[in-house]
This record gives C-alpha cells, structure tokens and sequence, in this order.
C-alpha cells in the first residue's frame, strides 16, 4: 500500500511538471503576440479614441502692428528701427455644447485574445461668441480623437452653411467672418472605429465648461468608466445598452467623460489559468479513487494511475490548441467529452463498465469539468472551489470514518495471500 501511494505521488508529481510547461507556453504564445497583435488590430480597425472640444480664434493682422512701429520710427525713437511684435491669436469663449455619441461594441479575435473593437458616430454643435468690438475673421479648428483611425461621413458647417476646409496634420480647419459680439453655431460630426475606450477631454488641466451636454447610446450593458473620469448624469437602461447623459451648466473640473469597452472571455489566459489549477483537480481525483479502490477491494496499479493522468492531460493539452479555431465554450465541451471518454474506455478494460461509467465518471466530471469550468465564473472561481473541495472532504470522512486505517496500511507476512486463499 505504502509503496502504491509513493508510485501514484510519484505520476502525480510528473503530470504537475508537465501541467506547469504547458501553462507557461499558453502565456508565452498569448503575450508574446500581443503587443504586435495589438498594433495589427489598430492599423486596421483603429485606435483608442480621445475627443476634444473645436477651438475657434482670430489673429490680430501683422499690418495693424507695423503701422504702430513706423509711426514711432517718424518720432525719431532710436536709431535702429524696432522689430514688429509678433501677431497675437485670441479663443472665443465656448457658449455652449451638444454632443450625440453611439458606442457600437463589435469584438474581433487575434490569435489567443478577443479586442474589445467599436464603431462610433459622433455629433458635436458648439457656440462661439466673437468677444472683440469689430468683425472678425475666425478659425474653426477640430482635432481629430486619433491619427490612427478612419473618419467617413464628415459633416462640418458653420450657421448650417459649408465652408471651405483645410486638412492639416491630425485636424479640419475653416475660416470665416464673424461680426463683433456675433455668436456662430459649428456643427461637426463622422463615423469612425476605435479599440478598448472612448473619451472626450474638455482641455488641458483644469478647463470651465459652461452650457455642456453629452448623450451617450451603447448597445452593451457592462458599461464600465476608466479612472479620474466623471459619472453620468442621467441613465437609463434600453434593450440593447444603456443610454447615459452628461450635463452640466456650469462646470470646473480637470476630470474627463470615458466609456471602457467590455472585454469578452479571453481564451487564451483561461486555457493557461486552468492548465496551471488541474494538478488540485487530478488531486482530488486521485485521493477519490485510492478511497473507493480500497473501500471495494479493487486493485488499480501505479500504471493504471498514470494513464489516468494523461487522460486528464489531454483534456488541457487540446483545449490549449482548439481554442484558436472555435469558440471557448465549444472547445471546453469537445476537450470534456475526450478526456471523459478516454478515462471511462480505459477504466472499462481495467475494472469494469460499472465502475468506469460511475464512480470514476462521475469523480472526473466534478474533479475536471466542473472545477475547470468555474474559471468562467469571474469573481466567483476560488468559492466555487473552495465549496466543492469541503464537500468532498465531508464526503470522504463519512465514508471512511470506520476504516481501521492501520490495517490497511500493515505490511503482509510472505505468503499471506495464499493462505488466505
């Protein structure tokens, strides 16, 4: 008996190594890949996007300026003619905003890992408040959220009017008159793609927003917002997502508006999370079967045992390489069914039907399927397993709480066996 657990510790410790090289090269194949993966998804579908609000500004003409200079140059001040100061630009107040945002979630695969990937229509209707006492000549300048992204259906009108634009590196640009004291409605707006988030900034460091408001639509549910980002206002759940508002009317904050896109079940870091835990699954089913094996009187060899384990082996080693080609929860059931097939056909030859079909079935469904399965329940696996494990236990103490352990574990005389017989 003794030298039986030994052997079976022994298979134990084997499959535990062979299990550690397997997660490790789960993790080394998803993460080796996923910065250049990363990058792969971006160029073609877009990258994260920052929106910030339009600038309008006038610059103060040169020639005004140089006219002062040589008006002090015909008083005889200094000998050597002064240079021109350099034009000033002045920003128009912004009065007010109304900004429509739809947030469509549409993940795409790279090798091992999902990319929480979107399509977004954005709507934004500034006012601007020409400050100066004459008329002037204004700028209308809209950054672009990223440079690495697509902007289709572009829509860029002053008052309702077009107007000529100016593409410049990562922005649109227009200009036109404005009368002193005027107020001048930009509307701007585009269909575009980002990854993982969204946000819109109302400037650098500490900004006055004044007249703000900001609806939001998704077609997800799990909405979730990045840190040192303002809370919605208003929200109210829909069929598909939620509809979110921001609105302010007077606002002070260095804070921005984000949406963190919801992240699908990776397949990757799953398959490798599971492939580390199955040495505490073929723990248990190992003890399981040592118990029943010695409460029925049936033999199982140190070889038996190590078949076993590469039953369960199979269940990590397959899925670990199916899940680049379908779905994580098709690939767990296939994995579950091939390695409960491979136990139970083995266990039939060795012991029987009955048994393979029943105990050793029913102990490899909990101690494999079951635990592995409750690495998709996110915040609830190690409770799920930590339920399952004290249960057993229970089980097993009921069961062979009137063994008399220290017969089973005495060492037979030579012969023992015969004579019995």
């Amino acid at each position: 008996m003794v030298k039986r657990i030994i052997a079976i510790a022994f298979i134990f410790v084997g499959a535990t190594v062979a299990w550690a090289i397997l997660g490790a090269t789960i993790f080394q194949r998803t993460y080796s890949s996923d910065a250049s993966a990363s990058d792969r998804v971006a160029s073609i579908w877009g990258a994260p996007h920052a929106q910030s609000p339009p600038v309008a500004s006038y610059t103060e003409p040169a020639a005004t300026l140089v006219t002062a200079v040589e008006k002090g140059k015909a008083m005889g001040v200094g000998t050597a003619p002064p240079q021109p100061p350099p034009p000033v630009t002045t920003t128009l107040p912004l009065e007010s905003s109304r900004i429509d945002v739809a947030l469509n979630l549409e993940h795409r695969q790279k090798g091992l890992l999902w990319y929480s990937t979107y399509k977004v229509a954005f709507t934004g209707i500034y006012a601007f408040r020409n400050t100066s006492e004459k008329e002037e000549e204004i700028k209308f300048t809209f950054n672009y959220p990223t440079s690495q992204a697509i902007y289709d259906d572009l829509v860029f009108t002053v008052d309702g009017a077009q107007v000529a634009l100016q593409n410049e590196q990562n922005s649109v640009s227009a200009m036109t008159r404005l009368a002193a004291g005027k107020t001048a409605t930009l509307k701007v707006g585009y269909r575009s793609q980002g990854l993982d988030s969204w946000r819109y900034n109302f400037g650098q460091n500490v900004s006055q927003v004044r007249d703000f408001k900001l609806d939001m639509k998704t077609n997800f549910k799990e909405v979730d917002f990045p840190d040192n980002t303002l809370s919605p206002s208003e929200k109210r759940e829909t069929g598909q997502g939620w509809e979110l508002t921001w609105s302010y009317k007077s606002l002070l904050s260095g804070y921005q508006i984000g949406m963190v896109m919801p992240e699908k079940l990776q397949p990757g870091p799953l398959a490798g999370r599971i492939s580390l835990f199955a040495p505490v699954s073929l723990f248990f089913f190992f003890f399981l079967m040592l118990i029943i094996t010695t409460l029925r009187g049936i033999e199982l060899h140190p070889m038996n045992y190590f078949f076993l384990a590469a039953a369960f082996f199979s269940f990590h080693l397959l899925l670990a390489y199916l899940v680049d080609h379908i779905s994580i929860h098709m690939a767990f059931v296939v994995c579950s069914g091939v390695s409960i097939f491979l136990v139970v056909s083995y266990l039939r030859l060795v012991v029987g039907m009955r048994f393979a079909s029943g105990e050793a079935a029913v102990a490899q469904f909990i101690y494999l399927v079951m635990f592995s399965y409750a690495f998709f329940l996110k915040g609830f696996t190690g409770l799920a397993i930590t339920i399952g494990s004290i249960i057993t236990l229970f089980v097993v103490m009921q069961v062979t709480g009137r063994i008399k352990w220290k017969d089973k574990f005495a060492v037979k005389p030579p012969g023992a066996d015969e004579k019995a017989a």
